[in-house]
């Protein structure tokens, strides 16, 4: 998947931020539709000056004065005075988000990474790679995430399945539990208020893109774990702005094994 959103914060005061105990932050489910015709494109990236920032873990809140008026922005956790000029890359516009820290709802809001000095793309995407039916790219053009020399033991119990099971039952697994074990082969945490993993247990194909299942959840992960994962399956699930996953593990239990 194309490089995209990670995102920390203490609550911010008048002209600057205090410090705040900060918790988890939870996005409203919807889709997130994107700027009408003649806004900035996400592609392009939002600039705009900072007129306000608002730490809380893990994001930090800015309010951009853009060439589309005002908005909000969110970004991973970084020390950003008021006035100076930013950049966010791959910006990714949500609606309604609610931030449990803050007790807010945001009307609208955009996810993305800040645009180190002199404006280079950051190197890193915090949004996993959603892979589509038959190992193609999602439409963001983002690749899909390589098959590793894994082998891991099918869990056990009557919702196990493994990787490539649950991909080819998936019409019947949705919106059902399912318990997985398998390696994290990638690990990205605190976006959008969740963790996102990537396991893999050997079955599957690369060409098939059934080898690998994407898992959100509020459980920490290491890659290399040996994991069992218990979550819902979700099919068809988009998050805007290109972000479809054709099926995709939420709200797990990770234990690591």
């Amino acid at each position: 998947m194309r490089s995209a959103l990670p995102l920390s914060l203490l609550l911010a005061a008048t002209l600057g931020c205090q410090s705040k105990k900060s918790d988890a932050i939870v996005a409203a489910p919807t889709t997130g539709a994107l700027p009408a015709a003649g806004a900035t494109a996400p592609s392009q990236g939002l600039t705009g000056k900072v007129l306000e920032r608002i730490d809380a873990a893990p994001y930090c809140y800015l309010r951009l004065q853009t060439a589309r008026g005002e908005v909000w922005a969110a970004v991973p956790e970084a020390k950003i005075e008021k006035g100076t000029e930013v950049t966010i890359v791959n910006p990714m516009l949500m609606n309604n988000f609610e931030s449990k820290t803050l007790n807010r709802t945001f009307a609208e809001i955009f996810f993305g990474n800040l645009a180190p000095a002199g404006g280079a793309a950051p190197a890193a995407a915090a949004m996993p790679a959603a892979p589509q039916a038959g190992g193609a790219p999602a439409q963001s053009g983002a690749p899909v995430v390589a098959k590793e020399a894994v082998k891991v033991d099918k869990a056990s119990g009557a919702d196990a399945r493994t990787v490539a099971e649950v991909w080819a039952q998936k019409g019947g697994l949705k919106e059902k539990a399912v318990t997985i074990r398998g390696q994290v082969v990638k690990y990205n945490p605190g976006v959008m208020g969740k963790n996102w993993i990537h396991i893999q247990d050997g079955t599957g194909e690369a060409s098939k893109g059934n080898h690998d299942i994407t898992i959100t959840s509020q459980d920490a992960a290491t890659k290399g774990d040996v994991v069992t994962v218990k979550g819902v399956v979700r099919l068809d699930k988009d998050f805007g702005a290109g972000y479809v996953y054709p099926l995709i593990v939420e709200d797990a239990k990770v234990v690591k094994k």
